[in-house]
């Protein structure tokens, strides 16, 4: 028997993950939470095989670092990361900590539990991009490496200033992509592309690794 926790802080979600592994044979659910801090507690406690982790769970507690806490005591531990954020970083720094696989909350349920399947048969699933969006007029895919990272700066409220500072660039620089961002979207101004990418998850506002 594969004893499986989700770790999910939207209820309907997590209703939805719990009715695919109750369907699932040879599968129970052990544990069904909300907060990622409480998941590496409950692996000490109680017999966990495989683990749906969310990205970001309630009160923005971060699931991969649970993830990383949780691998470093118990590597033999199944941990697939279940998110909706489409940024880049979020599936690099899943490879990173050791999660077993990621995938997408979109995907059918015929879909996600053969990748829970390869995941426990011992398979390591990651997405080759993650999915398109549209930000204004243009998708995701559009915005270059250095603008992607402008406006991670930018989703955080930072100044022109600060963000050049942080990026060793010329705050004339920092306008420029800022500008290059607003003639592909067709927004007025900053507030609205920043405002956009975090509707769309686009850039994730995770808080930070312990």
């Amino acid at each position: 028997m594969i004893n499986v926790m989700i770790v999910e802080d939207q209820k309907m979600i997590r209703s939805l993950l719990e009715s695919y592994i109750n369907k699932e044979e040879g599968y129970r659910i052990t544990a069904s939470i909300a907060g990622a801090n409480q998941a590496p507690e409950i692996c000490e406690t109680v017999q966990i095989d495989l683990i749906l982790m969310d990205v970001q769970t309630e009160h923005r507690e971060n699931g991969l670092t649970a993830a990383k806490k949780i691998k470093q005591k118990n590597p033999s531990i199944k941990i697939i990361a279940v998110t909706s954020l489409i940024d880049f970083e979020v599936l690099k720094k899943a490879k990173s900590c050791s999660v077993d696989s990621l995938w997408y909350k979109d995907a059918d349920e015929d879909t996600l539990m053969d990748i829970v399947r390869r995941t426990v048969a011992g398979d390591h699933i990651f997405p080759d991009a993650p999915p398109v969006v549209e930000i204004g007029t243009a998708k995701s895919t559009e915005f270059t490496k250095t603008e992607l990272i402008v406006l991670r700066h930018l989703v955080k409220g930072m100044s022109y200033s600060r963000i050049a500072k942080a990026m060793s660039i010329e705050v004339t620089t920092v306008k420029y992509h800022v500008t290059n961002m607003l003639r592909k979207t067709n927004f007025e101004n900053k507030l609205q592309l920043a405002l956009a990418v975090s509707d769309n998850k686009m850039i994730a506002d995770l808080a930070d690794d312990e």
